[in-house]
């Protein structure tokens, strides 16, 4: 992987896309200092380097009936590569499973889940989590309230 050089111009500009993904070219342009096609050029280039993956929609869960965040940490039966691998595609079948990462330490997998409500977030658990041949065991913690919602990276 190579790492983009970034100046203090690029850093500024991805601080203001990471607060506000919808603003136009010319009002990013004039927070950051610049004139529009060369800020232009620059979230291009940003874009094509990898560096912004997207943009989306920050969605309130709560208001949409996805009252219930939890957390699975995972562990598999065997850590090869190939029940890595198939573990890790499994994870993009399940709409409930919002994230996953595959961690260091006593487990393998770590899922930021998102459910209606608990009762089907237990099903999801028991028919189709603990159910993947290859899981071998599976501890929840369901969240009580969020209470910082950032972007990923501090510019």
């Amino acid at each position: 992987m190579i790492r983009v050089e970034l100046d203090s111009i690029d850093l500024k500009i991805l601080r203001e896309l990471q607060a506000d993904g919808r603003m136009t070219n010319v009002e990013l342009a004039d927070r950051v200092g610049i004139s529009a096609p060369p800020c232009l050029r620059r979230v291009r280039k940003l874009e094509e380097s990898g560096i912004i993956e997207g943009y989306h929609a920050m969605l309130n869960g709560p208001k949409l009936g996805f009252d219930l965040v939890a957390f699975c940490i995972v562990g598999l039966k065997h850590q090869s590569e190939a029940n890595l691998k198939s573990f890790a595609a499994a994870t993009g079948e399940w709409p409930t499973v919002r994230q996953a990462w595959m961690v260091s330490g006593d487990s393998d997998f770590l899922l930021h889940c998102v459910s209606e409500n608990l009762t089907k977030f237990q099903d999801f658990v028991i028919e189709v989590l603990t159910a993947n041949e290859h899981v071998d065991t599976v501890r929840t913690m369901l969240t009580i309230r969020e209470v910082k919602k950032m972007g990923l990276i501090e510019m």
